[in-house]
């Protein structure tokens, strides 16, 4: 059987729930190997509001982690620069680079897939509660 190689995918991942699991099980299906990078606490601070995260970064790693088809997480350390996160590709240079449908930053992953041969993969969203929408109906925001 011919290597599909190893897709990367990047994210926050913070209440953990139905959308990203399967996210992260399609981007499995892709190569062989996938590579998750976990945004910092403050990242996902900046990203997602205030009271974010709920789980830090240690235990959205541990979660992850768990998962049988995740094979390795990264923890980022604070990023603000588009030139961090390239670094980190050039190290990994994965062969896919998978994201959601509406990702906002697809223009830049592109660039980057296109400076190490990579393509990107966009896996469509499927109809399920965000972690935001999770945070609202428990009142936690």
């Amino acid at each position: 059987m011919a290597k599909k190689g190893t897709v990367l995918v990047g994210g926050c991942f913070d209440i953990f729930h139905w959308g990203h699991f399967v996210f992260l099980s399609k981007a499995k299906k892709l190569g062989d190997c996938l590579v998750v990078l976990l945004e910092s606490d403050e990242n996902t601070k900046r990203l997602k509001g205030p009271t974010r995260p709920f789980h830090n970064q240690i235990q959205r790693r541990k979660i992850l982690e768990s998962l049988n088809f995740v094979d390795k997480v990264i923890s980022l350390p604070p990023i603000t620069k588009d030139s961090d996160y390239l670094k980190s590709i050039l190290r990994i240079k994965p062969n896919i680079i998978a994201v959601t449908s509406g990702d906002p930053l697809l223009s830049k992953k592109k660039k980057q897939a296109n400076l190490i041969g990579a393509k990107v993969v966009v896996i469509p969203k499927i109809k399920t509660n965000s972690t935001t929408k999770i945070a609202k109906l428990l009142k936690l925001e």
